[in-house]
């Protein structure tokens, strides 16, 4: 089993480490302490993911995919003028005459002249020579004899001002009166053929599907979601009930799940449990098929903690072995010959989660074909103690003031983060700091329900 860590050259440039690095033989990426830095360890997890291979699926198979190539509309959207409201098309400044009704689906919707109008739904094609469209509630229907009852209302753009290309303001003058509202969908008011609706790159999400559908299109082209493992160890462990004498509850696996979820990847064969056995371990990270296999439990040095065996016997390589951070230091990534990876997550819950948040997000995101998320900066009105050598990764509670850390973040601890809005990354220094960026359970977004 080799390291990339025993290579400098295989650190990004840039990686800021943590500890001592003035010795002249001092390996830049590692810390006093033998761990890459925090950052450091997001940025070679991300490195090492493999982009996945294009795929098209259709649209009710694309939720939470990425796409792999522009969204380009193939029609005009409306493909023809459209009635916004259910009501009257008329032409002319009225009173009208209604002479006929033009249903949802008619093709051949007629053609008004002037002091005409017909009955219309919303969505029905306007017939030629339609003016506007009044709606139901605007408008006096007696025999065929039809007159508008309140004045036509005023065209809003999207932020609720005046439509778009209604002319701009001169300084110091009043604002003009937006045009009045036709109620009409003009032909190519959402898009024209050909136009980019949306770059590659975007997540695809309930809208992004509605869009393709509106254009036309029964599939996408999109980076599929990467499949996961998880290999949970341990002969200790229950997973019913609660704990004795003995033995410990399992509260990693029941976690993973919805962690893999919305880091945007997929599980397709749950957890599997295994004993402390290297036999065990060694062939169920053979036999995964996954771009990511997760243990649990075997990543630190105890005597039951077979994972760099295992490795060794897989001929993997380390990505990164150990990271300066607290909780979650034992957490390893390693890249398999064929270039799938392997997480070795700590045995303590909190320690196992800041694990996947660290590395198992960061592999994710660049097998999904997305960049490596920044996180955000945020005030700690109270600050909170830094580590000398590690970055801290505490629960906070977010406010109108910043974050406040909520306690019970010991390792073994999920009281804390089951109360936090995200976790505060404090970098390592000799006294407090009184801001942090913020590490949420996806990487960008707040816990999730």
């Amino acid at each position: 089993m080799t390291s990339r860590l025993d290579n400098p050259r295989l650190l990004s440039q840039g990686d800021r480490v943590d500890g001592p690095q003035d010795t002249p033989h001092s390996n830049p990426g590692l810390s006093h302490s033998g761990h890459v830095s925090w950052d450091a360890a997001r940025e070679l997890a991300h490195a090492a993911g493999r982009p996945g291979v294009a795929v098209s699926l259709d649209l009710s198979e694309t939720i939470g995919c990425v796409l792999a190539v522009p969204l380009i509309s193939p029609v005009a959207v409306p493909p023809v003028d459209r009635s916004a409201m259910d009501g009257y098309a008329v032409c002319g400044p009225g009173p009208w005459q209604v002479t006929h009704h033009v249903a949802a689906g008619a093709t051949d919707p007629g053609e008004l002249t002037e002091g005409q109008a017909t009955t219309i739904v919303t969505g029905a094609t306007v017939p030629t020579g339609t003016t506007a469209v009044i709606p139901s509630e605007q408008a006096l229907h007696t025999g065929n004899h039809l007159t508008r009852t309140s004045p036509p209302s005023e065209r809003m753009g999207e932020e609720g001002g005046p439509a778009r290309g209604t002319g701009g303001v001169t300084a110091g003058a009043a604002p003009p009166r937006a045009p009045v509202r036709d109620h009409i969908r003009r032909v190519g008011e959402e898009c024209w053929a050909g136009d980019e609706l949306l770059s590659a790159g975007v997540v695809v999400g309930p809208a992004v599907v509605g869009l393709a559908a509106t254009v036309g299109l029964d599939r996408l082209t999109v980076i599929p979601k990467p499949t996961v493992a998880a290999l949970i160890t341990g002969d200790e462990l229950v997973h019913q009930g609660p704990s004795g004498p003995g033995q410990v509850r399992d509260a990693i696996g029941p976690m993973l799940p919805a962690l893999i979820t919305q880091a945007g990847a997929h599980l397709p064969a749950g957890i599997n449990h295994l004993g402390d056995s290297l036999d065990e371990l060694t062939r169920g990270l053979r036999e995964s098929q996954a771009d990511l296999t997760l243990v649990s439990g075997s990543s630190a040095a105890g005597p039951a903690d077979h994972l760099r065996q295992a490795l060794t016997a897989l001929g993997a390589e380390l990505v990164v072995d150990g990271v300066a951070c607290r909780p979650g230091h034992p957490q390893a990534l390693a890249q398999l010959p064929d270039g799938r990876l392997i997480l070795g997550l700590p045995g303590n819950p909190f320690a196992a989660l800041v694990a996947f948040l660290t590395l198992g997000v960061a592999a994710i995101a660049r097998m999904r074909g997305l960049p490596l998320a920044e996180l955000p900066q945020i005030a700690i009105p109270g600050g909170v103690h830094c580590h000398p050598t590690s970055t801290r990764l505490v629960p906070v509670r977010l406010t109108p003031d910043g974050a406040v850390p909520i306690g019970h973040d010991g390792s073994a601890m999920l009281r804390g983060p089951a109360t936090a809005d995200a976790l505060a990354v404090v970098t390592p220094g000799p006294t407090k700091a009184i801001a942090a960026r913020l590490l949420t359970s996806a990487g960008t977004t707040p816990w999730a329900g």
